[in-house]
């Protein structure tokens, strides 16, 4: 194998390499942007579920309809 032969394929193996590279770390981009957007979703109901808790129940015991006998 002559040295031209060989550079131009180690320049290939580069080229996907560096594409290959590319193409996970727009995916990692993408998982995070996923990632961040769950998170303030996740908190968001966090302090729905705070807020209700503090509230205390809707209703009382007295609202409630007897059991049918």
């Amino acid at each position: 194998m002559n040295d031209s032969k060989r550079l131009e394929d180690l320049e290939s193996q580069l080229a996907y390499l560096e594409r290959g590279n590319q193409e996970l770390g727009d995916v990692v981009y993408r998982q995070q942007q996923a990632l961040d957007a769950l998170a303030a979703r996740v908190e968001r109901l966090a302090e729905q579920l705070r807020a209700a808790m503090e509230q205390g129940p809707e209703h009382s015991a007295a609202d409630e309809k007897p059991p049918h006998y």
